[in-house]
């Protein structure tokens, strides 16, 4: 007897967060910190400017602490921005620099504020579904939803955990999903040096950093640059930055914005045309016809089939007309799945 096929596929990972094309990365940090220039030099990438103030009590209210978290809710990642240079004349809001201190400032602040909000949904549960005393599907899924809230408040209040660093079921990650818990979302820790110690690849904070995530968040990107360096490399043309790359002095800008991606589990896919190309940013796991609906929601509601070619073989090949005859177009249907790097041409209704 062959095989039940759902036996022999695993069941796919629901990813945590929106399940949306259009996400967003928020800059986070203490005051004097970087953040404001770090989003001016830092071009288009999927980031979003937060207000410029995390303080110590944001969860509480403090400063612009409830402004800063409603923002932070809204976006879909963070670039926490961290300060390991000294100078005198950009006083830190803390008196000294110290990074792990500051880490340990936000991490605690967006754990609080997490701890309140689950507080308040697993309250609002328990008062709407007082009579689940039947054995209607209904009421199960209810019992199932308010043990699911009642396990992410543990993560959250007891364990002290972010609740991103859980492994949870499918059924699970659509209550967290539903939740926006600042915690669940995705962080790149970005460090930033001044521009002699990021050339030299050298600061005492960055062992300590490096072995405060492992400790705490362990698998998260860390990145180092500098604000400064990066604000006299951008009016620069090609030719100037490569030469300053030469004595060490390149761009981070590029790693940070992939990181990003990355973070947000992004792909991106192309469409050529006589005229142009053009780059079309999805989540990893996008099916064609929601591919195709990012350029024109006619695209995915009147779908029939694309064009598929990837990058590398038209690399290899040189032309569409070599990759066909290569037996490298693919025609694919409404359940392709997506892979990043993808040429494609859709086929839609009238």
């Amino acid at each position: 007897m062959p095989p039940k096929k759902a036996a022999a596929a695993a069941e796919k990972k629901i990813l945590l967060g929106r399940p949306s094309n259009n996400l967003k990365i928020g800059i986070v940090g203490l005051p004097n910190v970087g953040k404001s220039s770090f989003f001016n030099i830092s071009g288009k990438p999927p980031t979003s400017p937060t207000p410029p103030s995390t303080p110590k009590g944001a969860s509480t209210g403090a400063g612009l602490g409830n402004s800063f978290l409603s923002h932070v809710r809204a976006v879909d990642g963070i670039f926490q921005v961290i300060r390991a240079f000294d100078d005198a004349e950009v006083i830190h809001v803390e008196g000294d620099v110290d990074p792990i201190r500051d880490m340990e400032i936000i991490k605690e602040e967006l754990r609080l504020k997490d701890e309140d909000w689950v507080e308040k949904a697993l309250a609002n549960l328990k008062k709407t579904t007082r009579a689940l005393n039947s054995s209607s599907l209904a009421d199960k899924a209810k019992r199932e939803e308010i043990a699911t809230v009642e396990k992410i408040l543990k993560v959250v209040k007891e364990d002290k955990k972010d609740v991103r660093k859980i492994d949870w079921n499918n059924k699970e990650v659509e209550i967290v999903n539903e939740l926006q818990l600042l915690t669940a979302k995705p962080v790149i820790y970005l460090v930033n040096l001044s521009e002699k110690d990021f050339i030299r690849k050298k600061n005492r904070w960055l062992p300590k950093i490096k072995a405060w995530i492992d400790e705490n968040n362990p698998g998260d990107p860390l990145i180092p640059f500098s604000v400064a360096m990066e604000e006299r490399l951008q009016p620069m043309n090609d030719d100037e930055k490569a030469e300053e790359a030469k004595s060490g002095a390149a761009s981070a800008l590029g790693k940070i914005t992939t990181a990003g991606y990355a973070g947000l589990h992004l792909i991106r896919y192309f469409t050529c045309g006589p005229d142009e190309v053009r780059a079309w940013t999805i989540r990893q796991g996008t099916k064609a016809p929601a591919a195709a609906g990012v350029i024109h929601s006619d695209f995915e509601n009147k779908f029939v089939c694309g064009e598929i070619m990837a990058y590398d073989d038209l690399k290899e090949y040189g032309s569409e007309a070599n990759v066909k005859a290569a037996g490298k177009l693919r025609q694919q249907g409404k359940p392709y799945e997506m892979i990043d790097g993808d040429i494609a041409y859709w086929k839609s209704g009238a």
